[in-house]
């Protein structure tokens, strides 16, 4: 069943998509705790690490070096642009998993491809002055792809009136036991939500991949028509239980099943996070989701028209997403004036989904 309108005639015409920024989706926690205290968090780089988790290793041979990195203060693709410059290749050439945040101490793998030849002298020392410190290397036979890393390890510190807060570690301890919303983050539509603007401007005249050539306007108006979608859930109380045609997603996978009629079984693997309820992520084809979770789904172009019809024209494929996380690893550990959060969630979650349920900051 196909969940996207028929493209009219005149769709080309239709008016760029009113949007209203700083959006007010919902926390999941709010009804039960009200809202959260005012804290901080990210008031340093040291204060929001990040780890990426590969489930392999680099081979040990081949014409692409393997580059285990810890940078500070950087975004991934400024890491890219010095270690390119560094080794006198395009960036093309240079393969990352996932993008990670500028403020921030973050470790990740990055790929050089160096067909025949060592790399240069110097180059850690070099890398290191740029404040990219080298924990490891190996060579592999193939560059790294985007998205093969398996989830991100966090360790967060909170700072302000949050960590004195009663209800806090009671917050902490509801989002363990029934999950997460899986907002796409503030730092997806950029600072006052530009990326958004530039990407409705963009799509209401036709996309063009030299206008935007790593996708990032695409995503953003993707990302901001799901978590529209989960807002909705949330309201309504079902962004963590399983509609009639949804389409569930099995926890810490890609794989997924239609369910037309979810039944005890279904409740409790539910209940017990083993599985998720999910959300399109919008582009061309055919939704396989059915009746009231399809309804969901198909308000969305109607709301929405200039952002579906300019991300159909793109071609962009349709996919899905769990509206849900399962926190993993996850420790809460309290210091004078401060309190540490440790936990780790699949690849394309955010850290500030999980923040926006424990403080409230202007930044969330």
């Amino acid at each position: 069943m196909s969940v996207r309108p028929p493209v009219s005639e005149g769709a080309s015409r239709l008016e760029p998509d009113t949007i209203a920024w700083p959006p007010s989706w919902p926390r999941v926690l709010d009804a039960e705790f009200g809202l959260p205290p005012a804290g901080e968090y990210r008031a340093s780089p040291e204060d929001f690490q990040v780890a990426e988790v590969l489930d392999f290793a680099p081979e040990g041979e081949g014409e692409h070096l393997w580059l285990h990195i810890e940078k500070r203060d950087l975004t991934t693709a400024m890491a890219v642009r010095e270690l390119a410059r560094l080794c006198e290749v395009p960036p093309r050439d240079i393969g990352y998993s996932g993008m990670k945040d500028r403020v921030a101490v973050t470790r990740q793998w990055l790929s050089v491809q160096l067909p025949g030849r060592e790399a240069p002298a110097g180059l850690n020392d070099a890398l290191a002055a740029c404040g990219v410190s080298v924990l490891a290397e190996a060579r592999h036979p193939r560059k790294l792809k985007r998205g093969v890393h398996r989830a991100n390890r966090f360790r967060l510190r909170l700072t302000g009136a949050a960590v004195e807060a009663p209800a806090l570690e009671a917050r902490w301890a509801r989002l363990i036991e029934q999950g997460v919303a899986n907002y796409f983050g503030p730092q997806r539509f950029g600072p006052d939500g530009r990326n958004l603007l530039r990407a409705r401007s963009l799509l209401a005249r036709g996309w063009r991949k030299r206008d935007d050539r790593d996708g990032m306007l695409l995503s953003a108006a993707r990302s901001f028509l799901f978590n529209e979608l989960l807002a909705g859930r949330v309201q309504d109380c079902s962004w963590n239980r399983l509609l009639p045609g949804e389409v569930a997603i099995l926890d810490g996978t890609a794989s997924q099943f239609s369910v037309e009629a979810p039944d005890d079984e279904l409740y409790a693997r539910t209940a017990r996070l083993d599985l998720h309820p999910s959300g399109v992520l919008w582009g061309v084809g055919d939704s396989v989701a059915g009746t009231e979770a399809l309804a969901r789904e198909a308000q969305l172009p109607s709301r929405y028209p200039a952002l579906c019809t300019g991300l159909e024209r793109a071609g962009v494929r349709l996919a899905r997403r769990p509206l849900r996380l399962r926190l993993g690893e996850s420790c809460l550990t309290r210091g004078e004036n401060e309190l540490w959060l440790a936990f780790s969630l699949p690849r394309g979650a955010f850290a500030t989904a999980v923040l926006r349920e424990l403080i409230a900051h202007p930044t969330l």
